[in-house]
């Protein structure tokens, strides 16, 4: 290699250049590594490119530019070197026709993504197209260019199926130039995909995401390695002397922290509801609690979930949920709503006034919306999951999750009036969080699992404090799974249960 910038360069081993890239000092001295590899075209050597850098408050990754001064080829890619996100992520956003800045929005497509549009019924797997930093419409024209590089071929093969791949270029294209409106899904096991919100902090009435637990299939794609489901022995019955020495060791290899899983487990699998109740809240203290076999939704490796029930004063009945994996050190934690699911959905509204506000807690569950008028700032249900906070720490973990996602908003490349507007709601985000005003925190739950301690000990003489019952409409039970529930079935076999059984 011959240039004035030879000394400034480093061609290394892949190996060398990976081990490089996790020491900071090195990433900083030798930012750029580049390494000699095959062309694919050619059969000759060529250069590839890596540089370790990260997307400003998104997330690590290896930016690979390779390049072949024999033939010219040319191919670029991104890659994620950080971690896996706890859960996936489902990115759906509609396109509408005429609207070329919907096109131009930023889309990090990781290797895991599959690309879809149903009003084509197409579908991008994620073996056709690698990682990529791209847009909506240089995603759609990159499909276009792969089908037509090889229309020749199938013209000489198969002329009536490249007839009718042409057709389909022909809407795949009016779908790239913006001339009919179309959606555009972005479906991610691993959850590092990402599709840029111009409105931000604001929720776009265009861009839906919703997160979602990773099947055991998904898991094994992402490599990781998943043991099949085994089936747990039959309870032996007890018979004889033996027997129950042989159920004493048993029970003595229960983890620690399983007081009355066993009765737990038993109840669950009889059916008896009143079991089951009097199983999960017959402890009152954190320390003993009830565990069950679940796996790690960082690694997929088996752990233990402990949980426990317990009864929030002015609220309703919770269970208490955290997961450990020694394996990885993956750690979370959740509170679930207890009980039946209410009839009525709620809205809590919260006047912040003064410093003692700022300190009540928060029980955020996972179907919850928030919103701050003053903010502009909306979240729709799904977002940080169920949490257990403070007003003031809800507000923060609300915004480092912000900036964390929609890091497009603060990198080089920017406008400098998507800058001053991240700027300003810093601004303005310090103004309410110090009370120089008062604020408004609405937290909108379709399934009534959210709360809001009040500042008195009666929760009708708290002035501040506003919770208001509302009937859920088609598409809010749609969303929440509730339309196509039907417990007639299991009613029944309780009911005939309890009767043959009194």
């Amino acid at each position: 290699m011959a240039g004035s910038g030879e000394e400034a360069r480093v061609v290394v081993d892949l190996r060398s250049a990976a081990e490089s890239a996790g020491d900071d000092e090195e990433v900083h001295a030798t930012p750029l590594h580049e390494i000699e590899s095959l062309c694919m075209r050619c059969g000759d050597n060529g250069t590839t490119r890596l540089l370790l850098t990260m997307i400003p408050h998104f997330r690590e990754v290896v930016l690979m530019a390779f390049e072949c001064p024999h033939c010219g080829e040319r191919n670029n890619e991104v890659q994620f070197a950080g971690q896996l996100q706890p859960k996936g992520c489902c990115y759906r956003l509609e396109v509408l026709r005429g609207q070329n800045e919907i096109l131009n929005r930023q889309v990090v497509k990781s290797d895991s993504a599959t690309i879809k549009i149903p009003e084509l019924d197409f579908e991008i797997p994620p073996e056709a197209q690698r990682g990529s930093l791209s847009t909506v419409e240089g995603i759609i024209m990159r499909a276009v260019d792969e089908l037509q590089a090889l229309q020749d071929e199938r013209k000489k093969v198969d002329p009536q199926k490249a007839e009718a791949i042409d057709q389909f270029l022909t809407k795949l294209r009016s779908l790239g130039l913006g001339e009919a409106s179309f959606t555009f899904v972005l479906d991610d096991p691993a959850g590092n995909s990402f599709i840029e919100n111009p409105n931000a902090p604001s929720s776009d009435p265009l861009l839906s995401v919703k997160f979602y637990e990773r099947t055991r299939e998904q898991q094994a794609a992402l490599g990781f390695l998943v043991e099949p489901p085994t089936e747990e022995p039959r309870e032996q019955p007890v018979s004889n002397s033996s027997t129950v020495e042989g159920n004493s060791e048993v029970l003595q290899k229960e983890p620690h922290g399983s007081v009355g899983a066993v009765a737990g487990r038993r109840a669950i699998a009889q059916g008896n509801p009143d079991e089951v109740a009097a199983a999960l809240c017959r402890y009152s203290a954190p320390e003993e609690v009830d565990t069950l076999p679940s796996t790690c939704g960082a690694c997929g490796t088996e752990c233990v979930t402990r949980f426990f029930a317990t009864k929030i004063p002015y609220f309703r009945e919770v269970i208490v949920m955290a997961t450990t994996c020694d394996m990885c050190g993956y750690r979370n934690s959740e509170l679930k709503p207890g009980g039946e699911i209410p009839a009525k959905g709620k809205k809590i509204t919260l006047h912040v006034q003064n410093g003692k506000d700022l300190t009540r807690d928060v029980i955020k569950s996972d179907s919850a919306g928030v919103k701050v008028p003053e903010l502009e700032l909306e979240l729709a249900s799904g977002t940080l999951g169920g949490i257990v906070t403070t007003v003031e720490g809800l507000i923060v973990k609300i915004c480092e999750a912000l900036e964390r996602v929609h890091g497009f908003q603060l990198g080089d490349s920017t406008l400098e009036w998507k800058k001053k507007k991240w700027e300003d709601f810093k601004d303005r985000l310090s103004k309410l969080l110090s009370l120089q005003e008062p604020w408004t925190l609405i937290i909108d739950d379709g399934l009534a699992a959210s709360f809001v301690a009040p500042a008195t000990d009666s929760i009708e003489d708290d002035s501040q404090l506003t919770i208001e019952e509302y009937a859920r409409n088609w598409d809010q039970n749609e969303e929440l799974g509730l339309n196509d529930m039907d417990t007639s079935s299991a009613d029944a076999a309780y009911n005939t249960g309890n009767t043959a059984n009194p």
